[in-house]
């Protein structure tokens, strides 16, 4: 039997008996105009509408790949593509298929357009996880359009797809759904003959406690929607409560609203936890910020600023640590990103702390901000334009690679600011060691140094 999820007779059985599919199976939209979301690939003209228009064959590529987190349609418009166009869709998952049942796919799709004239959508979910040797096994089918490839990943297909197939095809990417993306596939689950047909009523406490479950996610939404109405409607209630939807769930819903207080209240906790090194506190505000749904880009930025703000020189990995794991967290998305932002927590509360980076700039700029900036001295100026000598700039400067040691004793800061410290770091881990340096440097450039460094 073909590795078919949507052939024609399992299109009609779910027709026939839609109770017997899952709620975000029976609610999938069935054309671009029920999607929800994704309102940049959907627009009059756009290469998704175009697409369909053409019959699913886009201009000069062969091939579709869909970019996007979890949950945000990638199945779903490719189910609707194949519609559509009228086309025999077929699904696989790189997770469990590998090059044998590409090839049969292929090879019935030879045989449909034969003998039917029908052609073929394969749909292939996860690309990102078959190997270079798989995805060369998608060519010759793509080259020479047996079937109409249409690949979902959540991860950057300039990293995870190999180029010959990338550049056979139409990138798109889909973007995180939001809370009233996912607000309207509730109610439509609810009151549509479809899914609920009005069976039960949903309370906004209730909704927006599956607003937070579902991260983005619409499928994720639907699922928990449909173990919360099985149980009321098991406990003979016609009103999904918060309290039986947490218990079908086994989730409480966390008192933290994204749009609110609690979200700058939590944040503000998790960052001054890091900052007082508190690494169990810091990761119970991490969770709470994971489990309603915060945006994992922006925790990711709020360590990066903790980074600097509280740790600084104390300890220069952790800047590179948090940068790296919100460049992860960009790639990889929820919930694997939970992972690396505990990661980054953790080596950030536990690190050295130093907020001498923070109190440098500040004072800078308060000085700047107070008018205290004066004429660049003139040995400093630009000498590279004609007419400078005569000016005098640049005459006069010491090249600090001609100088033993490389540090030149000459004015740097303006007149009014030429003896200001703004830097001045602390003992605390690597920065005792820029401590140490700093003094060195600044007896040197002060003059009152030897002309040669030991």
């Amino acid at each position: 039997m073909e590795p078919d999820l949507f052939t024609a007779a399992a299109e009609d059985r779910q027709e026939r008996e839609p109770g017997s599919s899952p709620l975000a199976v029976r609610m999938r939209p069935r054309t671009l105009d029920e999607v929800v979301g994704q309102q940049h690939l959907l627009r009059p003209g756009s290469p998704l509408r175009r697409l369909v228009a053409d019959g699913g064959g886009p201009a000069g590529a062969s091939s579709v790949i869909l970019w996007g987190p979890p949950g945000t349609g990638k199945t779903t418009l490719a189910y609707v593509v194949s519609k559509a166009t009228d086309k025999r869709f077929v699904e696989l998952s790189a997770i469990t298929a590998g090059v044998k049942e590409v090839r049969a796919v292929i090879e019935s799709a030879k045989r449909q357009s034969g003998a039917y004239q029908r052609e073929t959508v394969l749909f292939l979910d996860e690309i990102h996880r078959f190997s270079k040797a798989q995805q060369d096994s998608l060519l010759p089918a793509v080259e020479n359009r047996w079937v109409t490839l249409i690949a979902a990943t959540t991860e950057n297909p300039y990293f995870s797809v190999i180029s010959p197939l990338l550049s056979r095809s139409l990138l798109l990417t889909l973007e995180p759904l939001t809370d009233d993306d996912l607000r309207g596939v509730l109610r439509r689950a609810v009151s549509d003959e479809r899914g609920l047909g009005g069976a039960v009523t949903l309370p906004e406490d209730a909704e927006e406690h599956l607003l937070r479950i579902a991260g983005g996610d619409a499928r994720r939404a639907l699922t928990a929607l449909e173990a919360g109405v099985g149980s009321a409607l098991d406990k003979g209630e016609d009103t999904l409560t918060l309290a039986t939807l947490e218990e079908s769930v086994d989730r409480a819903a966390v008192r933290y609203d994204r749009d609110g207080d609690q979200h700058y209240d939590v944040a503000s906790a998790l960052i001054k936890s890091i900052r007082g090194s508190d690494v169990d506190a810091a990761l119970h505000y991490l969770a709470r910020m994971i489990d309603a749904g915060e945006d994992p880009r922006f925790i990711a930025r709020r360590l990066m600023i903790s980074a600097s703000e509280d740790i600084g020189l104390a300890d220069p990995t952790a800047l590179p640590t948090a940068v790296a794991a919100a460049q992860a967290v960009a790639m990889i998305g929820f919930p694997e990103a939970a992972l690396t932002l505990s990661h980054a927590t953790i080596a950030l509360a536990l690190a050295p702390k130093s907020n001498a980076a923070t109190t440098a700039i500040g004072a800078a700029l308060a000085d700047v901000r107070a008018g205290k900036a004066g004429p660049v001295p003139a040995h400093l100026r630009d000498g590279h334009y004609k007419g400078a000598a005569k000016l005098g700039h640049a005459q006069g400067y010491v090249y600090p690679h001609d100088v033993p040691g490389g540090i030149a004793a000459q004015q740097y800061a303006p007149d009014e600011l030429r003896d200001r410290r703004y830097y001045e770091p602390t003992r605390h881990g690597t920065e005792a060691r820029y401590a140490d340096v700093l003094d060195r440097v600044r007896e040197r450039l002060s003059g009152s140094a030897g002309a040669t460094e030991d």
